[in-house]
């Protein structure tokens, strides 16, 4: 009973997957199949394995309350950031350097690469592709913002915080947050490097009318401070993790603070300007599209883990050896298999059925399934929330433009890793 479940099951994910990536042919909202697709994996749960699903829906409506919890707040925060000029200030500095549209997207991607190792990927991805906008139109933005992700998770790849599955296998006590920096940092980097490589021969001229001069601007003392609540509203999810509080709290925590800043001066103020905005009307702003896809892609994959079927994947890529070889392959294997499921459920199993002390294969583990969910747009958080924020990039749109340089820097990240370990191994 048990494994007709798992083929019902992967067969509506795999019909669901199809039909996603061919929206712009069909005419269907991957929002409507997302949750649509969630909704009936969970029913098929209920029909042949209904024995503790009660357990298993509440621990997965708490992990998606966190994450979409997470989103809506990081989402509101940027809305805030832009109307008080963040993005207009950052795209005046860069301007004044006077870089090549091709100077101007290694830039943008490279301060996504390290400000996602401080934050997170999803965050980052989120604030920078608000930047990328500012710098790039049609085209370049599609490849702006697939770079984004690709360098987000390239990031958040070799930091203990930069990712959900890093802080997992650090919280694990797999590796040390220095294992991870000294072990994955070079990995990354050169997927970073090698994506971006293919990327910037594909940059196309803007028309004259986008590279005009952008003028200075001069932050004012309150557009200041509300930046600067801002940003401490992003560390605060890395401050309340070492009190033993989900992140969800700290930038909730963090998006009240600034709420009542913008109020205090909106009363303050004695005219009606831009600092006197209402935070309703900017929350009302926020994709609400896109937060449904993701609630649909998370309802289906944790079905999908309920059922038995990410283990049985986990279980087929390792098998019952566990030499380093095998280890290495299997975890590169699962790298690219997080392409298209969740890397949070499939490292979660990788966790228990492993048995290797080996900090340095764990790091591998981290940095495969992190960089190998920017193979494809649905493969990671961050390119969900891609789609969701940019008009046009779908996953086909994604996979044209993205795949080979995602692919070849995934490859680089591997190649460099097992040069590093034959060089440090014990």
């Amino acid at each position: 009973m048990a494994q007709v479940a798992q083929a019902v099951a992967s067969l509506v994910f795999v019909l669901g997957y199809a039909v996603i990536a061919l929206e712009t042919k069909l005419k269907v909202g991957k929002s409507a199949v997302a949750l649509s697709m969630g909704g009936l994996l969970w029913i098929l749960l209920g029909l042949f394995d209904p024995q503790g699903i009660e357990e298993n829906i509440l621990h997965t409506g708490s992990e998606i309350f966190s994450l979409v919890a997470f989103l809506l707040a990081a989402m509101s925060l940027v809305e805030i950031a832009g109307h008080y000029r963040l993005f207009d200030f950052i795209k005046s500095k860069l301007s004044s350097w006077n870089m090549s549209l091709t100077g101007q997207f290694c830039a943008v991607l490279t301060i996504t690469f390290f400000l996602s190792a401080v934050l997170d990927n999803l965050t980052t991805t989120i604030v920078m592709i608000q930047i990328a906008r500012k710098f790039f139109w049609d085209e370049n933005l599609y490849l702006a913002s697939a770079g984004v992700v690709i360098a987000a998770n390239a990031g958040g790849a070799f930091s203990p915080i930069g990712d959900v599955t890093t802080i997992m296998l650090w919280l694990a006590d797999k590796f040390s947050a220095i294992e991870i920096m000294l072990y994955g940092f070079l990995p990354s980097l050169a997927a970073l490097l090698v994506s971006m490589a293919l990327f910037v021969r594909k940059i196309k001229p803007e028309p004259s009318v986008r590279t005009d001069a952008v003028p200075a601007i001069a932050m004012l003392q309150s557009e200041k401070a509300v930046l600067g609540f801002v940003l401490i509203s992003f560390l605060l999810p890395v401050l309340v993790k070492g009190v033993h509080l989900p992140p969800v709290l700290g930038i909730l925590l963090g998006l009240g603070m600034t709420w009542m800043l913008v109020d205090i001066f909106k009363r303050t103020s004695g005219a009606e300007t831009h600092l006197t905005a209402s935070i309703e009307h900017l929350i009302q702003k926020s994709d609400l599209g896109s937060i449904k896809f993701f609630i649909g892609i998370l309802l289906a994959v944790s079905a999908l883990g309920s059922l038995g079927v990410l283990e049985a994947v986990s279980n087929g890529v390792y098998g019952a050896d566990t030499e380093t070889s095998r280890v290495i392959v299997g975890n590169i294997g699962l790298g690219a298999i997080s392409s298209v499921l969740d890397n949070i459920p499939l490292t979660a199993i990788a966790i228990k059925i492993l048995d290797v002390s080996d900090p340095q294969l764990w790091v591998l583990l981290a940095l495969m399934v992190g960089i190998g969910g920017s193979l494809l747009s649905l493969g990671s958080a961050a390119g969900v929330v891609a789609m969701g924020l940019v008009k046009g990039l779908t996953f086909e749109k994604y996979f044209r433009v993205a795949f080979v340089p995602a692919l070849l820097g995934f490859a680089a990240c591997a190649l460099v890793w097992i040069v590093q370990y034959s060089l440090i191994a014990k």
